[in-house]
This record gives structure tokens, C-alpha cells and sequence, in this order.
């Protein structure tokens, strides 16, 4: 995460306390509506999935949460960043290096240029075409696991916890390796598509009925990847909580 991109956020935040002393209604930032989900609903541990080089540990810390934090990333280049930023922030860990999926296993992963594009999934032509730096460039084989089978380490005692999945199109497999868990968990936090455009991915309507079954409700939504030439958006970030 950029200083920039903090200091940006901090500064409509701020802009946003003064405006509504004078009666200026000032939109939230998307970062400030999220944590303050997070600290509404409790939240005392969070498992980012898709972590890459720690950019939403780093920027929910700042932002004032307080909770555990266990970030998951496969890549190598990725998670020794990650590592590095974790060490400087209490309560936050890097887990084993690996990928979460739908099994215990190895799996191979493709690398994009821009590094956070990277996927198991194969990339279509409507996101290179949208983010041309996305393209992939290499593979590498990685340890996966599914959620299920570290929650119990991780979590521990904690009794809300948040997990965010940010996985390039492999959200459904996510899902899928935390289901012996899912009644253990507050809040989701995903990105997820609104074309095709990874090869085989599940896409928003299908992900929603899914995370709406398990009696989770619809708390926000965050254009997260947006076509510039069109203006369309592909995909968001979605929040769901429960009772």
C-alpha cells in the first residue's frame, strides 16, 4: 500500500468530520465504511486469503483495527514482503506459505506482471484486454490447503472472525474447503466478478445465492477492478455479516 494511497484515505475521512459539522455531507470512503463494519460486528480475527504483498493487512491496521490477522499467500516474491510488513504490526501473522483452496495438495499458479492478478485460474481475454500489465508471465507450484484445515489453529479463541477472500476467480474453491467452518465465521469479505473473466470461475449471482444460504446478508459493495476505457465494472468487493 502506497503512503499516498493512506494519506489520501485519511484525508477524506478527515474532510468528511469537518463537513458534517457544517452540514456538508461528505461521502464515506470505501476503506472507512469497511472498517467500520468490522468494528460494528466485533470483528477480533481476520483471515485475509489472497494476501499478496499485504496490502489490506496493512491498510485495515492503519486504518485502527486492533484484532488478530492471518495472512495467506503463495507466491514467493509476494510473501516475503508480506512477511516483512507483518513483523512490524502486532497481532498480525503470516501464515505457512501456501494457497487456500477446495483441498490439501499442491497446485500451480499463475504469475501475472503486476503481480496481483496472479491466479490458479486461467485469465480471459476481457481482463487482459481491460489491464494489459495483468498478463501472465510464469507458473509456480505451491503448497494449498483448505481452510478447514488450519481454522482451528488460527482462530483459536477469537469469537467473530472476518474472512476475506481476494483470489483472482478462485472464490468458489475457497468456499468450498471452509464449509466444516462457515458456522464459525462472522463476516465475508470477497472480491467477486460481475463477467467471465477467469476460465471457470463462479461468478456474482451464483456466489451471492450461495453466501446468502448460510445466512449471511449483504452489507456493502466496492467497485474493485473497473474497465476505464468503458467504464464498466468487473468486478467488486462484496461484505456480508450475520447475527
Amino acid at each position: 500500500m502506497s503512503k499516498l494511497k493512506l494519506y489520501k484515505i485519511k484525508s477524506e475521512m478527515a474532510l468528511r468530520k469537518i463537513g458534517n459539522k457544517f452540514g456538508v455531507d461528505v461521502k464515506m470512503t470505501d476503506e472507512e465504511i469497511l472498517v467500520k463494519q468490522i468494528a460494528y460486528n466485533k470483528i477480533d480475527m481476520i483471515f485475509d486469503i489472497g494476501a499478496n504483498k499485504g496490502q489490506f493487512g496493512e491498510l485495515i491496521y492503519k486504518l485502527g483495527y486492533r484484532g488478530k490477522m492471518v495472512s495467506f499467500e503463495p507466491l514467493t516474491s509476494a510473501y516475503e514482503v508480506l512477511i516483512s510488513k507483518c513483523k512490524s504490526i502486532e497481532g498480525w501473522e503470516a501464515a505457512e506459505k501456501c494457497a487456500v483452496g477446495d483441498e490439501d495438495g499442491e497446485i500451480e499458479i499463475n504469475i501475472s506482471e503486476n503481480s496481483i492478478s496472479s491466479s490458479v485460474m486461467g485469465m480471459l481475454e476481457e481482463h487482459e484486454s481491460a489491464a494489459p500489465e495483468s498478463k501472465y508471465i510464469g507458473t509456480e507450484k505451491v503448497k494449498v490447503c483448505k481452510l478447514d484445515t488450519v481454522f482451528a489453529k488460527y482462530a483459536g479463541k477469537s469469537e467473530n472472525v472476518l474472512v476475506k477472500v481476494d483470489t483472482q476467480g478462485y472464490e468458489e474453491k475457497v468456499l468450498n474447503g471452509c464449509d466444516n467452518s462457515m458456522e464459525k465465521i462472522k463476516g465475508l469479505f470477497l472480491e467477486m466478478s460481475l463477467v467471465n473473466l477467469y476460465e471457470g470461475q463462479a461468478l456474482f449471482k451464483d456466489l451471492y445465492n450461495r453466501i446468502e444460504s448460510k445466512g449471511f446478508e449483504l452489507h456493502g459493495i466496492q467497485p474493485a477492478f473497473v474497465n476505464k476505457e468503458t467504464g464498466r465494472v468487473l468486478q467488486i468487493d462484496a461484505s456480508f455479516f450475520r447475527e
